[in-house]
């Protein structure tokens, strides 16, 4: 048994019943579910339609995402969480790096990384050196002013917390940022890569080990190990190159406004609606999530 799931941004509901209604009597599915009324609806199938991807692309123009899975067993125990571009809408190199007066082209090498066209590991050495000097107080000016959360974040979290799910954030980004961003949105752990300091200025180093593409996948093993649960029961998010391992390894992965080369790998991808969409994906309806 599958379940097809349909929903878009919550704040800009544009979800019909007529949409719904027509997709399930194409594909002989069961009665529809509304999650959230203009938000999120959901029906059951007894097998993955052959057309799916066609009908996604469509979807797609009208600001719907439409997700397919099985419905077994689709309700997780964990969060696994990338940082950047997921659970806040920055890159917060580019940012340094745009205090540091090097923002254009740091961005460049973010964005060809993340898009998996360069080695993340060397990327990041590359772009780090060049915030050599930066000082140290940028890192507090960049969280307070530059630094917005993913809309939906602070419900996914303590609606899974809730219903006893555990909360993990594991970044290539910065133990400096993913701190500050864990605390807030009520993560119960995070991982990221340390930002080398001396004299309140940074020195263009990363501690070692860096924190890459397997060390997320390591996370996801040695966090599910640790909680006695499987990587069959976790749901993570990502939205780059460097997120695909633990997006594969993961029971539910989903590419959230992810680079295309990315999503092209995932099956469940999410272009339009915010975290809450993972919510929607579980089965949980808005009436269910955890007040914040």
């Amino acid at each position: 048994m599958h379940v097809a799931t349909l929903l878009t941004n919550p704040a800009t509901p544009v979800l019909e019943a007529p949409l719904v209604e027509n997709l399930r009597n194409a594909w002989g599915g069961g009665a529809a579910r509304w999650l959230a009324p203009g938000v999120a609806a959901e029906f059951d199938l007894s097998m993955r339609p052959a057309k799916q991807w066609e009908v996604w692309a469509d979807l797609q123009g009208m600001g719907v995402d439409l997700c397919v899975q099985k419905a077994e067993g689709r309700r997780k125990a964990m969060l696994l969480a990338d940082m950047d571009s997921t659970m806040i809408q920055q890159e917060c190199i580019d940012e340094l790096a745009d205090m540091a007066g090097v923002g254009a082209h740091v961005a460049g090498i973010t964005a060809r990384a993340m898009n998996g066209e360069l080695d993340f590991e060397s990327a990041l050495n590359e772009r780090v050196g060049l915030l050599k000097g930066l000082p140290v107080g940028v890192i507090d000016q960049v969280l307070a002013e530059r630094i917005t959360y993913m809309p939906g974040g602070k419900l996914l979290i303590a609606t899974m917390k809730a219903h006893g799910g555990h909360a993990a954030l594991v970044s290539g980004g910065f133990t400096a940022f993913t701190a500050k961003v864990a605390a807030a949105l009520g993560f119960d752990e995070n991982r990221a890569n340390t930002l080398l300091e001396e004299n309140g200025a940074l020195t263009g180093k990363v501690g070692l080990p860096i924190l890459g593409k397997q060390a997320k996948v390591d996370a996801l093993e040695q966090i599910t190990a640790r909680l006695g649960i499987t990587p069959a029961e976790v749901i993570a998010v990502g939205d780059g190159a460097n997120d695909l391992g633990m997006l594969h390894l993961a029971g539910s992965g989903v590419a959230l406004h992810a680079k295309p080369s990315v999503a092209a790998q995932c099956e469940l991808r999410v272009n339009h609606g915010d975290l809450t969409a993972l919510l929607y994906l579980q089965g949980y309806a808005r009436e269910d999530f955890a007040a914040v």
